[in-house]
């Protein structure tokens, strides 16, 4: 592991004790992952490109993501972690493609993209903020754009198992969100066992086409 990797990962480990309900992940994304999500980062010589990544954490996604653009494109981050925030203005701060905006994503005004990346841990979050979230980022993507999440694998049964109360209605309210996003505009799941925890990256449009499956 580099030493960067290693700054990246001793980070994430203290943000996510710190914060684990806005952090999440308890490890950066693995390279694996990476790729499933940045799936339809899709260069195209010649048109410029717009890119929308939420929650980049340390930034693990967002190097593979400025590795494939062009000199016309661009890349928004949207990172409410003020600690992350600081690690990708020191990475990215000085290129003029990159554009960071902190702060939680329904503060901001979105422009309009191809394709967007979003690392929210949104089990932690209340049914009403996800789907707020979803509809802002959906409405976000331009005709033809792709919206990529992934959700970690088998988290759902276990924590319909081992919440209670209000906790448990949270989690069904919540999942019951995501269930009725990925019926409407889901075109395409794969499955990432190469990342701790293994994980589900989901891939939307804003109106799906016939879903396809990918192990």
């Amino acid at each position: 592991m580099t030493q960067v990797a290693m700054t990246d990962v001793t980070l994430f480990l203290r943000e996510f004790a710190r914060t684990r309900r806005d952090t999440g992940a308890i490890a950066p994304s693995s390279p694996l992952l990476a790729r499933a999500l940045t799936r339809y980062v899709i260069p195209s010589p010649g048109r410029a490109r717009a890119v929308l990544e939420v929650g980049p954490g340390t930034g693990a996604v967002t190097r593979r993501i400025r590795a494939s653009l062009g000199a016309l494109d661009t890349l928004d981050l949207v990172e409410a972690n003020p600690r992350f925030a600081e690690l990708l203005y020191r990475d990215y701060g000085g290129d003029e493609r990159v554009r960071l905006l902190t702060g939680l994503v329904q503060e901001h005004e979105l422009g309009s993209y191809d394709t967007i990346v979003c690392g929210l841990p949104f089990a932690n979050f209340e049914a009403g903020t996800v789907e707020d979230i979803f509809g802002r980022l959906l409405a976000a993507l331009r005709p033809g754009g792709t919206l990529s999440f992934f959700a970690y694998a088998g988290m759902p049964p276990l924590r319909r198992a081992f919440t209670t109360g209000g906790a448990r209605e949270r989690t069904l309210a919540v999942q019951a969100v995501v269930g009725r996003t990925l019926d409407r505009h889901r075109f395409r799941t794969e499955t990432v066992f190469g990342n701790l925890p293994p994980a589900h990256v989901h891939h939307l449009a804003p109106v799906a086409p016939l879903l396809a499956y990918a192990g």
